[in-house]
Parts: structure tokens; sequence; C-alpha cells
């Protein structure tokens, strides 16, 4: 199940807001028996539980997407030790590359 922010952010996308601030924007709160939202500042419709709900395979998908980038990142290594990898064997950095991509496909 999606975190409710992400759920948010792309209810927000759907609606044409591109960019959701969760310190100004939005404001969450969990009292101890789930997160809601606290506070709504956006020039969009607050979102019912509904709508929320129908945003739960796109948020589920940027979720593992997220973590699928988060992998990728760390499997690339530092970025001056890439451009020197490529210095010395590009073909060697695009098979090593395009291994950690399809070991770490988006959905």
């Amino acid at each position: 199940m999606a975190q409710l922010s992400t759920k948010i952010k792309s209810y927000c996308e759907a609606n044409g807001v591109s960019n959701v601030d969760f310190t100004k924007d939005v404001m969450l709160q969990d009292d101890g028996s789930g997160a809601y939202i606290k506070e709504w500042n956006l020039d969009i419709a607050q979102p019912t539980d509904a709508q929320l709900t129908e945003q739960e395979t796109s948020a589920n998908t940027e979720e593992a997407n997220n973590t699928v980038r988060s992998t990728r990142r760390t499997a690339y290594g530092d970025i001056g030790e890439q451009l020197d990898e490529i210095y010395k064997d590009i073909d060697g950095w695009k098979a090593r590359i395009k291994s950690i991509k399809d070991a770490n496909p988006k959905g």
C-alpha cells in the first residue's frame, strides 16, 4: 500500500499541480491511527478518500520506481569515477550500466 504522501503527489499531478511542498502546501498528521490530511493549501480541491484510493496503483508504481532509482544510484557509483571509467573504457562502462539497469528495471 502506497504512502499517503505519494498518493497525494499522484492526485496533484493528475490535476495539474506538479510540485507539492509538505511543509507549506499540504500538512499531514498521524495521531496513531494512520496519517491524514491536516491542512490543505493548494488551489485544487482536497481529495476525498475515494480519490486517493484511485491513485493507489500509480503511487505504488512511483514508490517502486523510487526504490529502483535509489538502487541504481548506489550501483552506478560516484559520478567522478564514472567519468574516469568512460574515459578509460566507454564500452565497458556502457556494459556495466546496462547490466545495472537490466537487474533493476522500472515498472
